[in-house]
């Protein structure tokens, strides 16, 4: 029994976290139990921006294949002033960041990037996924874990060596260690709400993106306390769009309902083409976003948190999805690397990963502060990017783009 759970893990929830390192642990000779709460697996939010770091993860695993049919490649990201339109800055993507990070930088419907996970995962027959299954209790022990499984109103136990939490922002894992420790903490609303719309390309609204954006890039549009973000999905037949502004807490959930007067409030003065936009795109739904700050990822008994369970961070960096694509893949390779001594390889792991994540959550906020900054300081960004050319503009990501994970954990 016992060298069966050292080779068996069961994972707590089958978004792009679960998905990911269910095929990392699988990849290494391991028995998956990949447990979701939701009936049927339905992608939450729209679009989603994934950079080379984490693109090569999914080629990796021959994940990227079945994705680039409906994703695009943005040729740059751009920055524009909300107010004048005027291109602020210009990072060149498209065949540059291929040659200049090995892999591709994408832009995708979230939908069509758990599709392709899926696809991959039913190829694998290591992975067991069950679906309308909540991982409700959690119980460890010198053999191991066990972990309790609510499904269909019934109950089971999953036995394994390991229990990865990849549940989200409200990991139902992370609030069972809470309720047991202070180093496991809930959530925490961060005070901004993202606005998000899909449109199409035909549609009005995508007629009117097409008038002040690029319909082949990543364009942000940068106003004191509002910024936008707009780039196509599914092979560009639809334009996803994100704004964020200030607000105050809603439900505890992907989305909720909030009034439509704060983005409209918040975009008070920027050009009027870009209010047509945000008009012809409505209704508009709204997501909190949450942060989510622990002490630790994981416990010495067999417990790990990965990507927003452990570390949910604000969107300005575009690296929700890529961090915990990042996580699952050295996760499974230091615990590989440990199999005898898992306490030890939790250690190493979170050493490793924790510099890279808070590193990135500070760019994040860099971000934030300029694109929302006025008055002197957005003269200060302006003349700041004014000086930097698109190719010193690459330069200062290739730390974040340019990562691979360390070949022997791998």
């Amino acid at each position: 029994m016992r060298e069966t759970r050292s080779r068996q893990v069961v994972i707590a929830g089958a978004g792009v976290a679960g998905l990911t390192v269910a095929l990392a642990f699988a990849e290494r000779g391991y028995r998956i139990k990949l447990f979701e709460q939701a009936q049927h697996l339905e992608a939450a939010g729209a679009g989603i921006q994934l950079s080379p770091n984490a693109t090569c993860i999914l080629r990796q695993f021959g994940v990227l294949d079945r994705l680039l049919p409906t994703a695009v490649r943005p040729e740059a990201v751009v920055l524009k002033d909300a107010v004048t339109l005027r291109e602020l800055a210009r990072v060149p993507l498209g065949q540059v960041a291929e040659t200049r990070w090995g892999a591709p930088y994408l832009v995708a419907h979230r939908a069509d990037l758990q599709s392709a996970l899926m696809a991959r995962i039913a190829e694998r027959s290591e992975v067991e996924l069950v679906t309308g299954a909540r991982v409700g209790g959690v119980a460890t022990g010198p053999n191991g874990i066990t972990a309790t499984v609510e499904i269909a109103g019934t109950t089971i136990e999953a036995e394994a060596s390991l229990l990865v939490g990849a549940d989200g922002v409200w990991s139902s894992v992370r609030e069972t260690l809470a309720r047991e420790g202070a180093d496991f903490r809930r959530s925490r609303f961060s005070g901004e709400l993202a606005w998000r719309a899909t449109v199409a390309a035909d549609s009005l609204a995508g007629q009117a993106f097409r008038v002040i954006g690029a319909p082949d890039c990543v364009t942000t549009f940068l106003y004191p306390g509002f910024h936008m973000v707009a780039y196509p999905v599914s092979r560009g037949a639809v334009f996803n769009l994100a704004a964020f502004t200030k607000g105050e807490r809603i439900a505890e959930s992907w989305s909720g309902h909030a009034d439509p007067a704060i983005p409209a409030s918040a975009m008070r003065g920027t050009a009027p083409a870009l209010v047509r936009l945000a008009s012809e795109a409505a209704p508009w739904t709204a997501w909190p976003i949450h942060t989510v700050e622990q002490r630790r990822w994981t416990t010495p008994e067999g417990i790990a948190l990965i990507g927003d369970a452990a570390h949910a961070m604000t969107p300005f960096a575009a690296q929700g999805a890529a961090m915990a694509i990042e996580d699952a893949v050295t996760l499974a390779g230091f615990v590989a690397s440990s199999p005898a001594d898992l306490s030890s390889a939790f250690v190493a792991w979170e050493q490793a990963r924790r510099p890279r994540v808070a590193q990135v959550a500070r760019r994040g906020a860099l971000n934030r502060l300029a694109w929302h900054a006025a008055g002197p300081v957005a003269m200060a960004r302006n003349l700041f990017l004014a000086m930097r050319s698109p190719e010193k503009l690459a330069a200062d990501l290739d730390w974040l783009y340019g990562w691979r994970a360390d070949a022997r954990r791998s």
